[in-house]
């Protein structure tokens, strides 16, 4: 078990440098550690990490959540206002909303297993492309609306 959990730190902190190296966030290196020790794919994982993933899981949500509510900088969201505040959700919400509504139909299953779904998924597909693109726009964002704070005054 000790193999295994040095394994997914050394080889999830390596794909992370390497996607920090590419200019992708990190997070991005950690799940595609994580899915290629896994036992889909290359099955390196000692059964005893299996049995409590759930938990591991959890504990890696937390971390991600704390350290991602940490860095985030009150005034700079101020600055953009109300698009920032609808990027922050509206996207998402309407993933989770078509599962809601087309996965019964089309997958069989219940609507909270459609809703449930669409917010994993949502999580899943939007957390990191989101983390790339606020990377890749937010000093021109934030020029622009500090040339505008600056006319206003």
């Amino acid at each position: 078990m000790l193999t295994s959990l040095a394994l997914i730190f050394l080889a999830g902190l390596a794909a992370a440098a390497l996607c920090q190296w590419c200019r992708l966030p990190r997070i991005i290196g950690m799940l595609f550690t994580g899915i290629l020790l896994g036992p889909y794919v290359l099955n390196l994982l000692d059964p005893s990490i299996l049995a409590i993933s759930a938990e591991l899981r959890q504990m890696a949500l937390i971390i991600i959540l704390l350290k991602a509510g940490l860095s985030l900088n009150l005034s700079d969201l101020r600055k953009m206002g109300r698009p920032a505040i609808l990027m922050s959700f509206v996207p998402a919400s309407f993933e989770i909303l078509a599962f809601f509504l087309l996965g019964p139909r089309f997958l069989g299953i219940t609507h909270q297993e459609a809703a449930l779904m669409g917010a994993g998924l949502a999580i899943l597909i939007t957390a990191p492309l989101g983390a790339l693109g606020i990377d890749l726009t937010y000093r021109r964002l934030l020029r622009r609306s500090s040339a505008e704070t600056a006319d206003v005054v």
